[in-house]
């Protein structure tokens, strides 16, 4: 009868354990950017087109329901945002997606944009990708990198 106690705790394991088997382990996709692009500036606001590249490091493909994301450009934030038009990144492959950013940075976006058209520009893109279906939804992301105002 004590045996029989724990039986129910077993079985539990046991399917919890034959569901791990299913969830397939994803590692977060590589974001990086591909181009900025200056729409228009004044000393108020900003308004820039940020094209983004996903690569997808998995067997599996993604389907991507949306990106929120956080742009830091020469250590200073600048922009915070969501990309929320789906789209599919191939297993092992890339996509490209473009988001509209308006900043409200005065003066000091200002002198980067116009030191971007000289120099490589630093930035941090932080953020989670929600995952259109799966057992997993959500992957963050933490990329660095540079780009050139175009």
């Amino acid at each position: 009868m004590r045996r029989l106690r724990f039986l129910p705790l077993l079985w539990g394991l046991a399917a919890l354990g034959g569901c791990a088997l299913f969830v397939s382990r994803l590692t977060p996709p590589r974001l990086s950017i591909v181009n900025v692009r200056v729409r228009r500036a004044d000393f108020w606001q900003q308004r820039l087109r940020v094209r983004v590249r996903v690569r997808n490091p998995n067997d599996l493909g993604l389907a991507v329901r949306s990106v929120s994301y956080v742009l830091d450009i020469d250590g200073q934030r600048i922009a915070t945002g969501i990309c929320a038009e789906g789209f599919t990144v191939p297993a092992h492959g890339t996509a490209e997606f473009d988001t509209q950013v308006t900043a409200n940075v005065a003066g000091a976006l200002l002198t980067v944009l116009v030191q971007g058209r000289r120099r490589p520009v630093h930035y941090r893109l932080t953020g989670r990708v929600e995952l259109a279906h799966g057992w997993l939804r959500s992957l963050p992301f933490d990329e660095r990198g540079t780009f050139t105002l175009q």
